[in-house]
């Protein structure tokens, strides 16, 4: 019983007796009348309740969170944030951040204090470090002889390096480092070249990265070269394992795991629900922690010793002694974490799931249900079996091998997705110049979501009358496979083949390689396409992103929102591209529609009118002198710290990219698929809270530490 239906029974039960009698021999019009009247007495009591949690932090609405703190002397950033919609209010005056204003101010010249806000305000773990303690100094010698009554707190500070400490080396110039500096005379925020050690000067180290688990999925074999050596990463890339938080994390931020850090505490690291574990055999029973030896497998030439399995953490490699070998039908299951800056892409995190009313959904484990449960989908002679609405929800991690082919009937639409906190790798093939790995048809008014894939191996070829294809939080691997370096194998293969098709395509928070367009540009009108939140990666700033077969323009409307294009984009019309990186030459037919804002572009791209875009920026403020224009146009250029699908920093901006891109969005955020981040404006809000809690005559500075 709803809450309304049980107020009006409250109401109605307060009438006599024979009223009630008389209004159901009438049909109950009181009745009604009543229920209408406790609807509004419902909305009144719940503004009763609400007035009340609005006094405090932890349940106020949002909207209360500004007035809350003007009353604790909360001084937020930048404009008035009452006037600004809810998501731009929380960012400028954070829950969190309202809510320890008294605390902070207790705390204020305290080192953990500065870790505390750093996390408050960008939502990433942080350590702070006093780099004064790191100085070099000369040590008294009396203190080196004398009894343990005599202070020797300087014995304890940083010490000359000892190249025989590899593992002191190894956070050198790190937020855990532990050696001896000389003197440097820069400061901390200076806006130039900041320095780090000297006796003023303080640094708080921000991580860009989130530790992402993939659990329980096959590793890769690489049968060519040796049937021991295997990779974490079902691509084949090297990618380096990552600590999460934990009992086996001693400082609580994600990291890439070392191997000198393996070996010395094994035990941490590995295991269940910790950083890796390794299973063999059919079922999958674990490695004992006790065989699992760190090793340096970048030339594959170390042997582990029988009955052990050697891990290179740093290259996310491991290979197994020979007498351990699993049976041909058997193979070897790992769990693991890997380190990417966002939820985009394919991957074993919180998401949205939405589906069509009334859709009938089939939860699928294994590859022999899934193939059962895509039947009437793939085998022509039981289309007739097709649900007109349903979802396909795979519940685990493990590797699949698509049918060549699905065909949807008329009006039926079809929802092909992984569960929640789920990553499925659908493999379409060996990564061959053959036929399409996976080509679906359908008919008119049909629909297909693809949702939380890793799709990789060949591409994905929609043909026939589909009316609508949604892709979101899924990764169709650019090049269709990776080399260990992550190098493509393919570079020039498209991932997403639009072939003669009306569908409306959507594509949210994905990462997609290029998208090849083939369609009738003299009979039928532009497809629609609507890409946000995403990376288009053609492998290359000089391949095409998104275009036609041969070069040519996609006969296509785009709308990009929020969009990293690793490419060049050839397409009849961009309606709209806001927010976005065009890393390559933009080519559009028709450049009278549209608009381009708050977007960085390559000089000389054909495209609609631009309004605040760069480097036009900066072209309008230089005039006459082509030198310091062209030196300016390299400056706003987008500078990344990886192009390469499978890197942890893959599509991420550097640190040494000009502002004009990490906070030319139109609310000052960054550029670009990352932009719902709102870096800039959390190191703004740090930066001024830095300055009022960092102790009179210091400096506080921020570095990055991924």
């Amino acid at each position: 019983m709803t809450e309304d239906r049980r107020i009006a029974d409250e109401l109605y039960e307060l009438l006599p007796a024979l009223y009630r009698i008389a209004d159901e021999e009438r049909g109950g019009p009181l009745r009604a009348l009543l229920q209408v009247i406790g609807e509004q007495v419902q909305v009144v009591d719940e503004d009763m309740a609400q007035l009340y949690e609005n006094w405090f932090i932890e349940t106020c609405r949002p909207w209360v969170v500004p007035y809350i703190g003007d009353l604790v002397g909360h001084r937020p950033t930048g404009s008035d944030a009452t006037t600004a919609d809810p998501g731009t209010t929380a960012l400028l005056i954070p829950r969190r951040a309202v809510a320890h204003v008294v605390r902070n101010r207790r705390r204020k010249g305290t080192l953990a204090l500065l870790e505390s806000l750093a996390e408050d305000f960008t939502e990433r773990p942080a350590r702070a470090v006093e780099f004064y303690r790191l100085l070099s100094v000369t040590q008294p010698v009396h203190l080196l002889g004398t009894s343990a009554a005599v202070p020797r707190i300087r014995l304890s500070r940083g010490r000359t390096a000892d190249l025989r400490q590899g593992a002191a080396l190894d956070l050198l110039g790190g937020p855990f480092d532990s050696l001896a500096h000389s003197v440097d005379v820069r400061r901390s925020t200076s806006y130039r070249t900041p320095g780090r050690f000297n006796i003023p000067e303080t640094g708080v180290f921000l991580w860009r990265l989130l530790a992402r688990t993939v659990t329980r999925t096959p590793a890769l074999c690489l049968e060519r070269e040796d049937l021991h050596r295997y990779t974490f990463c079902v691509l084949g890339n090297d990618a380096p394992l990552f600590t999460g938080p934990g009992d086996g994390n001693r400082h609580g931020v994600p990291a890439p795991i070392r191997r000198r850090a393996l070996e010395r505490d094994m035990a941490a690291h590995y295991g269940h629900d910790k950083d890796f574990e390794i299973l063999i055999g059919d079922p999958p029973v674990p490695v004992a922690v006790r065989d699992i030896t760190a090793a340096d497998l970048s030339g594959w030439r170390y042997r582990p010793r029988p009955g052990s399995v050697a891990v290179d953490p740093q290259l996310g490699r491991f290979t197994i002694a020979r007498d351990l070998r699993p049976a041909a039908d058997a193979g070897v299951v790992v769990s693991y974490r890997y380190g990417f800056t966002a939820d985009i892409g394919g991957g074993e995190y919180n998401r949205p799931l939405a589906q069509r009313p009334g859709s009938v959904t089939y939860r699928v484990h294994g590859a022999a249900e899934l193939l059962r449960r895509l039947a009437p989908w793939q085998d022509t002679a039981q289309l007739d079996r097709q649900p007109p609405h349903a979802v396909v929800e795979i519940d685990d991690s493990q590797v699949y091998d698509l049918p060549q082919r699905l065909t949807l009937r008329a009006g039926h639409s079809l929802q092909l997705r992984a569960a929640n906190r789920r990553r499925p790798v659908l493999r379409l093939g060996d990564p061959t110049p053959g036929p399409d790995g996976l080509r679906i048809r359908g008919d008119a008014g049909s629909s297909l979501t693809l949702d939380g894939l890793l799709i990789t191996g060949n591409s994905v070829r929609i043909e026939g009358e589909l009316a609508h294809l949604t892709i979101r939080h899924c990764t169709l691997v650019p090049g269709w496979s990776l080399d260990p370096d992550c190098e493509p194998r393919l570079p020039a293969k498209p991932s997403l083949t639009l072939l003669d098709t009306d569908a409306r395509v959507t594509i949210e928070h994905s990462i997609v390689g290029s998208v090849q367009v083939a369609r009738d540009a003299v009979r039928r009108e532009p497809e629609r396409l609507w890409i946000s939140d995403s990376i288009i990666d053609a492998t290359a700033p000089t391949r095409t992103a998104l275009g036609s077969f041969g070069n040519g323009l996609a006969h296509v409307t785009a709308v990009l929102r929020r969009v990293t294009v690793i490419g060049e984009v050839h397409a009849h019309t961009i309606e709209l591209a806001e927010d976005s990186i065009l890393g390559g030459h933009v080519r559009v037919a028709r450049r009278q529609l549209g608009c381009v804002r708050f977007c960085s572009l390559v000089p000389e791209s054909q495209t609609p009118r631009r309004f605040a875009c760069q480097p036009d920026l900066v072209d309008a403020a230089i005039e006459g002198d082509q030198r310091e224009r062209d030196r300016e146009r390299l400056r706003v250029r987008p500078a990344f710290d990886s192009t390469r699908y499978g890197t942890p920093e893959y599509g991420r901006l550097s640190a040494s990219c000009a502002a004009e891109v990490t906070a030319g969005a139109e609310d000052a955020s960054e550029m670009g698929a990352f932009h719902d981040l709102h870096l800039a404006q959390r190191v703004a809000l740090l930066r001024t809270e830095l300055d009022e809690y960092t102790p009179s005559g210091g400096n506080t500075g921020l570095i990055h530490a991924t």
